[in-house]
Parts: C-alpha cells; structure tokens; sequence
C-alpha cells in the first residue's frame, strides 16, 4: 500500500497530493522529486496523509519518485538561474510576438526537458498563442501556465478544456 503526503512544488507554490511507494516516512520539510502534470519536479512534504477514509479509487496524479539528492538540488539551482538570465528575453519575445499576457515566472522542469511559463492571465487563446509561438520559433517544449490572483488558473468549461495551455 502506497502512503499519501500533502506536498508544495513548483515556483507557483502548488499544493497536491502525492503518493509515495516507499515504506519509508518522509518527515515535514523533507525535499522530494516528484513526477506532477508538469514533468519531473522538486517539491516540500509539508505533511503524511492518512488514507483511511479516502475512497478506494482516489490516486493521486502526482507520485513521490524519491528524495532529493543534492545532485539535484544543485541542478534545480542551475535551472533556476537559467530562467532568471532569460526573463529578460522572454518578455521581449511576448512583446514581440504581441501576446497579450504578463510574464510572472519562468521554471525548469528538473530534468531540463520543459519550460514552465508562468503568466498572469486566465486560460485561453492568448496562452495558446503564447505555447504556439515558442513552438514555431524553436523554443523547445515549453507550457505555458495562466496564473490568477489565487493560484495555478483552473480549466473553464468550453475554454481550452482539460488539456489547458500545455503544449
């Protein structure tokens, strides 16, 4: 049987609930690699959540693959001050490319395979635009998360749907 951790990962602070396979208890505060919606990310175990009382068929998406190493700490510390160094450039690209979102954040996955592009806007054809545009202009694999003043911005009914801006 898999244990249950509430954990907090990315730049945006999300919080989700993720299973662990390992018999081993992973105290708060304890750094963890995680496999999210996003790819491969470093995330907090804030706390160990009883199963009891959960349904059955309740698994969560997001799974604890491990502890952190300091290996990947380092490399996570890397990927953020690539994103820091090209802030820049991606606000001039936005500009550029006249997408009608504000830039908030830039995030490397762990694995360096995906950019997270945080943006201060609701879900829709600007954040498509803004995925799309990357893609044609060879950015690589780039997501783009819409941000609002809560949060991580949710999929509305007939806007882009479950599949969101992620591209």
């Amino acid at each position: 049987a898999s244990s249950c951790y509430l954990i907090r990962y990315g730049h945006a602070g999300t919080t989700a609930l993720a299973s662990c396979e390992s018999s081993r208890l992973l105290n708060r505060g304890a750094e963890v690699v995680v496999q999210t919606g996003h790819g491969t990310q470093l995330a907090d175990v804030m706390e160990s959540v009883s199963r009891t009382g959960m349904p059955e068929d309740v698994n969560p998406e997001t799974v604890i693959l491990r502890e952190a190493t300091a290996a990947d700490l380092d490399r996570q510390e890397e990927f953020d001050r690539r994103a820091e160094d090209s802030f820049l450039d991606w606000q001039t690209r936005i500009a550029e490319w006249k997408v009608d979102v504000e830039l908030m954040d830039l995030e490397w996955t762990l694995d360096g395979e995906r950019l997270l592009i945080y943006v201060l806007n609701e879900r829709g054809p600007e954040c498509t635009k803004l995925a799309l545009m990357a893609a044609a202009k060879g950015q690589g694999i780039v997501e783009v998360v819409p941000l609002s003043a809560t949060g991580i911005s949710k999929p509305q009914s007939g806007g882009c749907g479950s599949g969101g801006c992620r591209h």
